[in-house]
């Protein structure tokens, strides 16, 4: 018989919590500490250092095709581990490097191999596996892992860069993933069914009824799933991909530019620390409106309310700019970072609302390069706008101009046709 309670999906989604958490600290939140100590230090432009963090999501691009098929076959366990060795030697190795060959291909090798491999494109697969008609809430709790490392990360990274160094930094960074991610990977599964669960905890309601015939009850009233190969063959596919990438791209060069925009506006580096701590907070608090929402309000509704609050955010963050106010900062970035805070669990759940569970993890790794283009070169061309006009202003207008472009291109999309669906089957 299928076992009941208690259910272990709720181990995966704290196991997702504490693994998006360490991604976020790793691949994201803390580059912009390392941005001005380290290219100050060897002499390098802002665009060179940024590259390294897009040349990393993009590598990361490439490893979430063969990721996405290895989470449907065999799980995410031994992603997990490899991800976590790798980013330990790579964040080593950074300490000790003053390269700048050496500083490109380590951050390439950490997104191909490192963090990429813990992060949101194999936690969330695995989560819309264990999860149906509480997919809203799982994928919202689990992505507060994001949060929290927007919220803890800066700050507590910029206190060590600023009173150690940043190759202290690096190689507290290498200590963290691997106390972090490597027990985490021994609590994630594959899907419920290979432990004799059922998605939610459901079981059926006649006890008597053996497992195979429970489990066939419960997939006829789940989504039918497209295979990858039917998934990229509808325009929605393509809508998702360009729509998502074209936001993740605004979010990335927020977040990467965040500590020198401020700094360039005359606040202090723990100001501006303090700036992405409130938008840590923002994304946390957002939580419980996603997944609260996403079980009563269609999801792309609810993107359009994400990305208006993050175009608020980055508008507001520009007006602080210019008046020097504090208050105004930190507000631009509290609703920067409750608009971010939907991202993940909102484009997650339509993903698998489209396209179905089965195949998920594959159709995820598909999208995926073309998903982080965008996420890859919106920092550095950010940079290079920088470097060229010396003022922030233009690119972070630009960036309210993208979000509202990917909103809209998600908003258009819509889901397959049930009769597409049911040809899987």
């Amino acid at each position: 018989m299928i076992k009941k309670t208690p259910y272990y999906g709720w181990w995966i989604v704290g196991a997702a919590v504490l693994s998006q958490f360490a991604f976020m600290t790793a691949g994201q939140a803390t580059v912009g500490v390392f941005l001005r100590p380290v290219t100050d230090d060897l002499g390098w432009q802002v665009w060179q250092f940024t590259l390294g963090s897009s040349l990393a999501v993009g590598a990361g691009a490439i490893s979430g095709i063969f990721a996405g098929n290895v989470v449907d076959k065999r799980g995410p366990r031994p992603l997990l581990i490899t991800g976590a060795a790798v980013s330990a030697i790579c964040f080593y190795l950074l300490s000790i490097q003053s390269t700048y060959w050496i500083f490109l291909s380590l951050y390439v090798l950490s997104g191909l191999l490192g963090w990429t491999l813990y992060g949101p494109l194999v936690i969330n697969a695995t989560l819309n596996k264990w999860f149906i008609r509480r997919r809203g809430w799982a994928l919202a709790i689990g992505s507060a892992g994001i949060s929290l490392g927007g919220l803890i990360a800066p700050v507590s990274m910029t206190a060590i860069v600023d009173g150690f160094g940043w190759r202290t930094g690096y190689a507290a960074l290498a200590a963290f993933c691997i106390i972090i991610v490597v027990p985490i990977a021994f609590i994630m599964r594959r899907t419920p069914e290979d432990m004799g669960l059922l998605p939610d905890g459901d079981a059926g309601p006649d006890d008597s009824v053996d497992e195979q015939a429970q489990v066939d009850r419960h997939r006829q009233a789940e989504t039918p799933s497209l295979t990858r190969h039917q998934a990229v063959r509808t325009s929605s596919f393509w809508l998702l991909v360009v729509g998502f990438g074209v936001i993740q791209m605004s979010l990335m060069s927020v977040l990467i530019h965040a500590i020198p925009f401020a700094t360039d506006a005359g606040f202090t580096r723990s100001l501006a620390a303090l700036g992405l701590a409130v938008n840590g907070l923002g994304n946390l608090s957002s939580k419980v409106v996603w997944g609260y929402g996403l079980q009563r309000v269609p999801a792309k509704r609810l993107v359009l309310v994400a990305n208006a609050a993050s175009c608020t955010g980055v508008a507001t963050m520009l007006v602080a700019a210019q008046a020097g106010s504090l208050p105004l900062l930190l507000l631009g970035f509290f609703f920067y970072g409750f608009g971010f805070g939907g991202t993940i669990p909102l484009s997650e759940f339509i993903w698998a609302r489209y396209f179905g569970r089965a195949n998920i993890g594959a159709i995820r790794g598909i999208s995926y390069p073309a998903t982080v283009i965008g996420a890859a070169a919106g920092p550095v061309l950010v940079g290079l706008w920088f470097d060229f006009a010396q003022n922030y202003q233009p690119a972070f207008l630009a960036i309210i101009v993208s979000y509202i472009t990917g909103a809209t291109l998600v908003a258009i999309s819509r889901e397959p046709f049930l009769k597409s669906r049911a040809a899987v089957n």
